[in-house]
């Protein structure tokens, strides 16, 4: 029998980031990744006894930017504050806001089938006006404040509307490129007019651009650094019961379906 506190192997927690990044949870833990649901497991991580890394198995195909930006941050919080080196290992995808997740990693490490990059913000909704007319359905709002009703989708996109959704897109688009920047620094390979135009690259097309360090798994890297007998310890949010996974709600399924959708999947 191992007796953790006598065993003088290594000790690397693992740590799981997976799913939409979206700052309602649902009911319970399971559902989108965000700084409330995973902060806690982080701190638990992070404050692991005798400590040698903290691997994070990423597989996410994004979501909000300002979830993004909070979770990564906090990694490096906890990273600097107990010293420890972080390395990010991609599965199936670590896109738009889960490469942002990736970055808060000193190294990336990924499969060569992984799908990785996409830097870019994106907006999507939908216009009913014209359904709303046929079906007679008259439209009554009232705001206080002009631009309160901004892209209201029962009237036509107005060119303000359309100029400050350009705007806020870019503003968001460049906090993610300094984000990428800050981190990556001079092992980006390649144009960044070519790796910030929201296209996403496979771990094999993404190694020489300088987009991942290395291709491979999270267990094979942790028996690479740290041995074969290195002691991986496992973190992650729990499930909940099925049930109340059913309940997180059909609007939070169906967005989670869509981004993974944008990536082929």
């Amino acid at each position: 029998m191992q007796i953790p506190f006598l065993s003088r192997h290594p000790r690397v927690a693992l740590l799981r980031l997976s799913g939409l990044i979206a700052a309602r949870g649902g009911i319970g833990p399971g559902g989108p990744l965000n700084v409330e649901t995973i902060g806690p497991v982080l701190e638990r991580a992070f404050a692991l006894k005798r400590a040698a890394a903290v691997v994070l198995a990423i597989n996410s195909p994004g979501g909000s930017p300002v979830q993004s930006s909070l979770i990564a941050q906090r990694i490096r919080q906890l990273a600097e504050k107990h010293k420890l080196p972080v390395i990010a290992c991609v599965e199936d995808a670590a896109a738009s806001g889960g490469y942002w997740l990736a970055c808060a990693a000193d190294e990336i490490v990924a499969d060569p089938s992984s799908i990785v990059g996409s830097i870019g913000v994106i907006s999507a909704s939908f216009g009913v006006e014209e359904l709303a007319a046929k079906l007679g359905i008259e439209r009554r709002l009232a705001t206080a404040g002009e631009q309160k009703s901004f892209l209201d989708p029962f009237r036509p996109v107005q060119p303000w509307e359309r100029e400050r959704l350009e705007q806020l897109l870019g503003t968001l688009h460049g906090e993610f490129k300094a984000w990428v920047r800050a981190r990556r620094g001079e092992r980006l390979k390649a144009p960044q007019a070519d790796l910030f135009n929201g296209r996403f690259w496979t771990g094999r097309e993404a190694l020489p651009l300088g987009l991942i360090d290395r291709l491979g798994d999270a267990r094979g890297e942790i028996r690479r650094r740290f041995g074969e007998k290195a002691q991986i310890v496992p973190f992650g949010v729990k499930r909940p019961p099925l049930p109340l996974r059913l309940l997180r709600g059909a609007a939070v399924m169906v967005e989670e379906r869509a981004a993974w959708g944008r990536l082929g999947f």
